[in-house]
C-alpha cells in the first residue's frame, strides 16, 4: 500500500499521491461505512408498524427518525472539520463505535421514548459516518474522474437498501423488530476490521485550529430549533413559553455562530462560499430534497401495512424496486456524465422525474396494487439516481480544494436540515390529518351502534394502525380480530358460569346469571328449581343452554366482524388521505428544487489539480 507524507502545514494532494490500487482499498472501506449507515435506515422504516403496534407510540413515530437526524444535523459539519485536522480514518472509527452501541441500545427498548433516545446516540455516531463518506472521494479522485465511481455510492446505498427492507421484514415477521437493530453488529464488526486493517490515515497534512466556540455555538443554533419544530403542537403550541423559548435560544445561537464563524481561522462553516452560487443552489435543494426524501420513504410502510395488508417483509420487498431503479439511474447518469463533461442538464431531468413521481402518488388510493405503488417506486428511483450524487459533484467541482470536506459536510448538513423539518412537517400532517379522517370516517359507523357500543371505538387507539399479529396487551390489532377475540372471551366466561350454576348448583354463579338483565326469562326459571332437579336433567339442561349459547354467539360474532370491517375500511380509508395530502406537500416541495436546479451553473469538470472556479452570487 502506498504511503504519503508532508511537512506539517502542507496539503497532501491524494489524487496523485496515491496509486490507483490504495485508492480502491479505500474505496471499499468507505463504501462499508456508508452501507453501514444507509442499511440503518431501510431495515428501520421496514420495522416502524410493528414497533409502534407493540410500544403503541403513534405520536412519537416521526420522533425515532427525527431523534436521529437531531443528533446526526448537528455533528456532521464539526465531523467534518475534525476529520480535515486529524484524518479520515480516526473519525470514521469513532463514528462506527458509536453507531454501533446505539443500535444495540435501541434493540434493547421497551418503550418508544427510550427507542427515540437510543436511536439519538446512533445519529452522532452516523454522522461521523456519513460526513467522511462523502468527502473521502473528493480527496482521492478529481472531479471529472470522480463521475465515474459516483455510481458506487448509489450502488451501495441500494445493495443497502434491497437488503434492509427485506431483512427487516423477514426479523419483524419472524423473530422480533428488536433484531433490526442487533444486525448491525456483525456488519458494523466487519467494517470497523476492514478499516482498521487497509484503510491508511488518510490525512490532510494541514493543521488547523479547531473551532471549539463554532462548534458549540453551531449546536446552540440547531438543536433548539428542531426540538421547536418537532415537539407535538397539540402539547406545547407554537405561541408556548417553550417552543418560544426554544426558537430564541436558536437565533441567540445563530447570530453567535455567525460571528464565530466571521472571525475563526478554521471555521466549521466558511461563511465566503455562499458567495459561489453552485454552492448556495445545491444547498437550498438539499433542504427540499431531504424533507421530500423523507416523506416518499418513511410513510411507504405505514400505508403497505395498514392499508394494503401486506406483511412487513412484503412492505420491504416494495422498496427494492425504488432502489434498483436509484442504482441504475445513477451509473448510467454518470457514466453520461462522464462522457458528455456536463451535468446541470442531467439534474434537471432527475428532479422533473421526482416532482412526476410524487405526484402520482398522491393518487394512492386503498385499492391500489401493490404492483402500481412498485411502479411509482421506479420511477421515483430514475429521478433519485441522477439527481442526488450529481449535486454533490456540481458542489465539489465549484469549491476550492481545500474547501472540499467542509462543503461536502455542510450539503449533508442542509440536507439533513431539510429530513428533519420534513419529519416535524410531515409528522404533524400525519397526526392531525389522520385524527381528523378517523373521526369523519367511524362518524357514521358510530351512529348506526348503540351508545355503549360506539363510546368503545376509540379512534386515538386505531390511530397506531394494525401490524397485524397482536399488541404489546396480547390482543389482536386488527378490529375484527378484536371484536371477535372480545366476543369469544365473553361467551366463554359466560358458558363457564353457566356450568358452574347448572351443573354444580353454585350460589354465586346462579346470583351473578339472576342479576345479569340479559339473562332469558326460561333460564331464570330453571336456576330456581335447579337445586331440585336430578344430575341427568341438570346435564340434559345445561346442554341446552350452552346450544342456545353457541347460536347467540355465532350470531353475535358476524355482527361483530361486519362492524370490525366497516371500522378497517375507515382506518384505510383515513390512513390513505393522510399520506396522500403528505404526498401533495412533498410535490411542492420538489417543485421548488427543480425550480433552482435551473439556477445551477454548469461549469467544466476540473481535471487534476486545476484550481476551482468561483461563480459569485449576482
Amino acid at each position: 500500500m502506498a504511503t504519503t507524507t508532508a511537512p506539517s502545514g502542507t496539503r497532501i494532494d491524494y489524487t496523485t499521491a496515491l496509486d490507483q490500487p490504495t485508492k480502491m482499498i479505500i474505496l471499499v472501506g468507505v463504501l462499508l461505512s456508508l452501507f453501514l449507515s444507509s442499511l440503518d435506515q431501510t431495515i428501520v422504516s421496514t420495522a416502524l408498524p410493528r414497533i409502534v403496534a407493540d410500544l403503541q407510540g403513534i405520536e412519537l413515530l416521526a420522533w425515532v427518525s427525527t431523534a436521529y437526524l437531531l443528533a446526526s444535523t448537528a455533528m456532521v459539519p464539526i465531523y467534518g472539520k475534525l476529520s480535515d485536522i486529524y484524518g479520515r480514518k480516526i473519525i470514521l472509527l469513532f463514528g462506527i463505535v458509536v453507531f454501533l452501541t446505539g443500535s444495540a441500545l435501541c434493540g434493547l427498548s421497551q418503550s418508544m421514548i427510550q427507542l427515540v433516545i437510543f436511536r439519538g446516540i446512533q445519529g452522532f455516531g452516523a454522522a461521523a459516518l456519513t460526513s467522511t463518506a462523502f468527502a473521502i472521494p473528493a480527496d482521492l479522485f478529481a472531479p471529472a474522474e470522480r463521475a465515474r465511481y459516483m455510481g458506487l455510492f448509489g450502488a451501495a446505498f441500494g445493495l443497502s437498501s434491497v437488503v434492509g427492507p427485506f431483512v427487516g421484514g423477514l426479523l419483524t415477521d419472524n423473530i422480533s423488530w428488536h433484531w433490526v437493530f442487533y444486525v448491525n453488529l456483525p456488519i458494523g464488526l466487519l467494517a470497523l476490521t476492514f478499516i482498521i486493517m487497509k484503510m491508511p490515515k488518510l490525512d490532510s497534512g494541514v493543521r488547523s485550529p479547531i473551532d471549539y466556540f463554532g462548534s458549540i455555538t453551531l449546536i446552540l443554533a440547531v438543536v433548539p430549533l428542531l426540538l421547536a419544530l418537532t415537539l407535538d403542537k397539540t402539547q406545547h403550541a407554537w405561541g408556548s413559553p417553550l417552543v418560544v423559548g426554544l426558537i430564541t435560544l436558536s437565533v441567540v445561537g445563530l447570530a453567535l455562530f455567525l460571528f464565530a464563524e466571521r472571525r475563526a481561522a478554521a471555521p466549521i462553516l466558511p461563511l465566503h462560499l455562499f458567495r459561489n452560487r453552485t454552492y448556495t443552489m445545491v444547498n437550498l435543494i438539499g433542504v427540499s430534497v431531504g424533507a421530500t426524501l423523507f416523506a416518499a420513504i418513511f410513510f411507504l410502510s405505514l400505508y403497505l401495512v395498514n392499508v394494503l395488508g401486506v406483511s412487513a417483509t412484503e412492505a420491504g420487498t416494495t422498496l427494492i424496486p425504488l432502489t434498483l431503479s436509484l442504482v441504475f439511474g445513477s451509473i448510467v447518469s454518470s457514466a453520461i456524465v462522464q462522457r458528455i463533461g456536463r451535468y446541470k442538464v442531467t439534474i434537471i431531468v432527475g428532479m422533473s422525474i421526482i416532482v412526476a413521481s410524487l405526484w402520482w402518488l398522491t393518487t394512492i388510493q386503498i385499492d391500489t396494487s401493490i404492483w402500481m405503488v412498485r411502479l411509482r417506486m421506479i420511477a421515483l428511483g430514475l429521478g433519485l439516481g441522477p439527481a442526488l450524487p450529481l449535486l454533490n459533484l456540481a458542489m465539489q467541482n465549484a469549491v476550492p480544494r481545500e474547501d472540499v470536506g467542509s462543503a461536502t459536510a455542510s450539503r449533508q448538513f442542509f440536507q439533513q436540515i431539510g429530513q428533519v423539518v420534513g419529519s416535524a412537517v410531515f409528522g404533524a400532517v400525519l397526526t392531525t390529518t389522520l385524527t381528523s379522517s378517523l373521526a369523519a370516517n367511524l362518524a357514521p359507523i358510530q351512529a348506526e351502534l348503540p351508545p355503549a357500543m360506539a363510546a368503545q371505538i376509540d379512534p386515538s387507539a386505531l390511530r397506531n394502525g394494525s401490524a397485524g399479529g397482536e399488541g404489546a396487551t396480547g390482543q389482536a390489532t386488527d378490529p375484527s380480530a378484536r371484536i371477535t377475540q372480545e366476543i369469544t372471551a365473553q361467551f366463554t366466561a359466560q358458558r363457564d358460569l353457566l356450568t358452574k350454576a347448572i351443573r354444580d348448583g353454585d350460589p354465586a354463579a346462579i346470583a351473578a346469571l339472576k342479576a345479569n338483565a340479559q339473562t332469558p326469562p326460561e333460564l331464570l326459571q330453571l336456576l330456581d328449581t335447579v337445586d331440585a332437579l336430578p344430575a341427568a336433567a341438570r346435564d340434559q339442561a345445561l346442554a341446552g343452554a350452552l346450544q342456545g349459547l353457541d347460536q347467540a354467539q355465532a350470531t353475535a360474532i358476524a355482527q361483530g366482524e361486519k362492524i370490525g370491517g366497516e371500522i378497517s375500511l375507515a382506518v384505510k380509508h383515513a390512513f390513505t388521505e393522510s399520506i396522500a395530502s403528505i404526498y401533495r406537500y412533498a410535490s411542492v416541495l420538489a417543485i421548488i428544487a427543480l425550480i433552482l436546479s435551473f439556477f445551477v451553473p454548469e461549469l467544466p469538470l476540473r481535471r487534476g489539480g486545476e484550481p476551482a472556479p468561483m461563480p459569485v452570487m449576482e
